[in-house]
């Protein structure tokens, strides 16, 4: 069998693809990512060292550290910071699982001769009838996370293993208790790994490479004061709560409007998008498609998103412009695309540049 990376986090999923791994006769071996560190010495929940270690010991396996501290902060939470203070909604893990995780995963597997790295994710790597690497679905729809894996390269998926996509979260940790995996009832965690009892605002305050838009005016779609906002980035695209302006009717936010610092509030109805154009695209199950070429497909717009149907058209300057059949709700600058077919298979998937209304073409 062959030696095989393991990316372990600390958690209970990592865990058990180290289990499965080792029980199939692969030789694995431990790796954790040290990816960031709080002010007050706290680790991120992506590694949680002392944690990940005990699970490494208890399946006598070898296990290291790499301190990429360094490179999360130039490659993943600058530019979240960047995008942030822009109005834009930026996706931080999914930068990171292609220029840290799998790149820094793969780096290691090449010193120590190991032929595969393996992940925790709830997904399958498959390789398509023509010839392409792609991630499927996990067969637990609550747990999938292709969504966040569309930016992986073909090289990358050709060296992955994922045991976890045909897995029950239940199961995962029915397995770990089997085993006597000392992290089989470790919580989940939800939030952002850098942001972890903090928020939003303490992030851009220390990480941010320009000024912090200061406040300015709520309005509303015809341009008129509505109000005072705390700062742009204070706000998200189909925010109700928090805002501080009574209208004496449910407001959301609709849009931001960062060359003129200002929250667009809208009703309901507003928050839905016939299209998109995306940008920075990845290709996955397909080849790049020709300008001009269209495809249909199911787009999701949020890793828990259910995915409507569309029509995907290659545009001459290198975006995709996507047409809903139905229109989606709260789609944001920032976001991902992911586009995928019929059988849960991702095709590729960009960022989104620009957002079209529920009734425009």
């Amino acid at each position: 069998m062959a030696r095989v990376i393991v990316g372990m986090s600390g958690g209970v999923d990592s865990a058990v693809t180290a289990y499965l791994l080792k029980a199939a006769g692969h030789d694995a071996v431990g790796v954790t990512l040290r990816t960031w560190v709080g002010s007050d010495g706290r680790e991120s929940r992506c590694c949680e060292i002392e944690d990940a270690r005990r699970t490494a010991w208890a399946l006598e396996m070898p296990y290291y550290v790499q301190n990429c501290v360094a490179a999360f902060r130039e490659r993943v939470i600058q530019p979240f910071a960047d995008d942030y203070i822009r109005g834009r909604t930026p996706n931080p893990c999914v930068v990171c699982n292609r220029d840290i995780k799998w790149a820094l995963l793969l780096e290691a597997a090449a010193r120590m001769g190991a032929a595969y790295v393996a992940t925790g994710h709830y997904a399958s790597v498959v390789r398509l009838e023509n010839g392409r690497y792609t991630v499927r679905e996990a067969l637990s729809a609550q747990r999938d996370q292709t969504y966040m894996l569309y930016r992986l390269t073909q090289e990358q998926l050709r060296h992955t293993l994922m045991p976890l996509g045909g897995l029950s979260k239940d199961e995962v940790r029915s397995i770990a208790a089997r085993a006597g995996l000392p992290v089989a009832q470790k919580r989940d965690s939800q939030e952002i790994c850098f942001v972890t009892e903090g928020s939003y605002a303490d992030v851009l305050e220390e990480y941010a490479r320009a000024p912090i838009p200061e406040p300015g005016d709520f309005v509303d779609e015809n341009g008129r004061i509505l109000g005072r906002h705390r700062g742009i980035t204070h706000y998200t695209v189909g925010q109700r709560r928090g805002l501080g302006v009574a209208l004496g009717k449910p407001a959301y936010v609709t849009r931001i409007d960062e060359a003129h610092n200002t929250v667009v509030l809208g009703g309901e109805a507003s928050l839905y998008s016939g299209g998109l154009v995306c940008d920075d695209l990845n290709w996955m199950g397909m080849a790049p498609p020709a300008a001009g070429e269209t495809f249909r497909a199911i787009v999701k717009i949020r890793c828990r998103h259910p995915g409507t149907a569309a029509a995907v058209r290659a545009a001459d300057d290198g975006t995709v412009q996507i047409r809903f059949d139905e229109p989606v709700r709260a789609a944001a600058p920032g976001q991902s695309a992911v586009f995928y077919d019929d059988g849960g298979c991702v095709l590729g998937g960009g960022v989104i540049r620009d957002v079209c209304g529920a009734s425009e073409p």
